[in-house]
């Protein structure tokens, strides 16, 4: 997610997590995992993978970098492993 610089501090970049959020619930998303500033988006509820036994492909990513948000703590349990991204997040940059 991105907010561009001159629009940034009116809280859109919030309400865009926050209504993604609700609709990943509605449709009944067990998890939602993301790769971010480690001080932004737990106060969204956001936690470590890692605390959940998953971390990411790609390696080097800090562990407090790569989050998940558990709506439904009995489809994860058991859970563990490498999260893979789609193949379009995979492009060298």
């Amino acid at each position: 997610m991105a907010v561009a610089p001159e629009c940034q501090r009116r809280g859109i970049d919030s309400a865009l997590v926050e209504h993604g959020l609700v609709i990943l619930r509605e449709r009944r998303c067990p998890f939602v995992i993301v790769l971010g500033h480690p001080e932004y988006y737990p106060r969204f509820g956001f936690e470590p993978a890692s605390k959940h036994g998953l971390k990411s492909q790609w390696e080097g990513v800090p562990d407090e970098a790569f989050m998940i948000m558990v709506f439904d703590s009995d489809a994860i349990e058991g859970t563990r492993g490498v999260v893979r991204y789609r193949e379009e997040f995979n492009v060298d940059r």
